[in-house]
């Protein structure tokens, strides 16, 4: 069977769901539910470079307001004596009173890099600064999980395409925007019909189309599980909204999936900072207030944890355009009903302090994934990670 380019792209946009792992695919149709209490973590990515002193500020700093003249946040949401949380964020307040947040200060890495893609490579392999690591912290869990349990452990991202913290040497993340729409794309004729004419002796060809037909066999399987406890509660109609309803509506069914993968931006602000932070702080409250109280509902909320991470912060001093540029440390929030300790977990950033302007990390962000995979999706992080410095006790 002959097809054309254009036909071909429509094949490869499709299979590429699939991210070229058609036996982790086929995983997915086992019939096996996740054990009742067993934990779910949801990582929210800050893509773009969150300015994380405009988000958790320092209410009694003299040197922030200072340095940001212009955009230092003012009426800011008190958490204690000394931090206060922006104003677009009034529900991390109430999770933050409600002891359902933890604050993490100051997490980055030695010898950061200012570079969105490979900063971002970094918090995504785990890596350090001068390694080049071809596969992600949660694709190696993936890895890992297949040699311990009766089947693989299973990942979704609800993007169009999938990140390299979910791709591992052997298993990978399934990927996908819209379950309803994936499905009615593999349903296509046209797509049937050339997985079921196709017979090619090229193995990378071959390949493709096995994929392809590993795709149409599965589409239908996430879809069914997305609409099988659909949710009651309303959810904003942003699309970070749509992606945590998705989300909740397959936590909700018995799919067997310990780890979502979401992302918002971009929040890399140069220019009139405040506007655009206040905007996506806006978008994600709206979407995590609609997720948790649906988490509650159902009884989920002390088995999830929605972990949130940016490549990287923002310088302590404001530009010229009422932005702020590439900086280094930042915060990451945890929120969860099971969490062990809660509110402010360490220090605000010291900024008296600095390194040719920027924060210095005092907290390294493998630590906390191997807490993440210790202590919540009970992995063996060191094989995982190769970490062997100790862990948090928040979870």
């Amino acid at each position: 069977m002959i097809i054309k380019r254009r036909e071909f792209l429509k094949i490869s946009s499709l299979a590429a769901a699939s991210l070229l792992m058609p036996s982790f695919l086929k995983s997915m149709t086992l019939d096996h539910a996740l054990n009742p209490g067993q934990k779910i973590l949801i990582v929210l990515q800050f893509t773009g470079g969150n300015d994380g002193l405009n988000t958790v500020i320092p209410t009694r700093n003299d040197i922030y307001f200072k340095e940001r003249g212009d955009i230092s946040i003012k009426d800011s949401l008190a958490l204690n004596d000394e931090t206060g949380i922006n104003p677009a964020l009034s529900y991390f307040k109430e999770l933050h009173d409600n002891g359902e947040l933890s604050v993490l200060n100051n997490v980055g890495y030695p010898d950061p890099n200012k570079s969105h893609f490979r900063s971002m490579d970094i918090w995504h392999s785990a890596s350090k600064s001068d390694e080049f690591l071809e596969t992600g912290w949660l694709g190696r869990f993936l890895d890992e999980e297949c040699y311990s349990c009766d089947h693989p452990t299973q990942a979704l991202e609800v993007d169009d395409m999938l990140s390299l913290a979910l791709k591992g040497d052997n298993n990978k993340a399934f990927a996908f925007k819209d379950p309803k729409r994936l499905y009615q794309t593999s349903q296509e004729k046209y797509f049937k019909s050339l997985y079921d004419d196709h017979h090619h002796d090229d193995e990378t060809v071959s390949y493709l189309y096995q994929t392809l037909g590993s795709t149409i066999n599965n589409a239908e399987y996430i879809f069914e599980k997305s609409k099988a406890k659909k949710t009651d509660q309303t959810y904003p109609n942003s699309q970070l909204g749509k992606d945590f309803r998705t989300v909740a509506s397959l936590i909700k069914s018995d799919i067997n999936t310990q780890v979502y993968y979401l992302s918002i931006g971009s929040f890399d602000t140069h220019v009139n900072q405040n506007e655009r932070q206040q905007k996506l702080f806006g978008e994600i409250n709206e979407a995590v207030k609609s997720f948790v109280a649906d988490m509650k509902a159902n009884g989920k909320f002390n088995d999830i944890l929605l972990m949130t991470f940016s490549e990287f912060g923002r310088r302590v001093s404001q530009n010229a355009s009422k932005g702020t540029d590439h900086g280094t440390a930042n915060q990451m929030f945890f929120i969860s009903g099971g969490l062990k300790k809660k509110g402010i977990l360490n220090p605000l950033p010291d900024l008296q302090n600095l390194n040719e302007g920027d924060l210095i990390y005092t907290e390294d962000f493998r630590k906390v994934y191997a807490t993440v995979l210790k202590n919540w999706l009970q992995a063996d992080s060191s094989k995982v990670l190769g970490w062997k410095n100790g862990i948090y006790d928040f979870i």
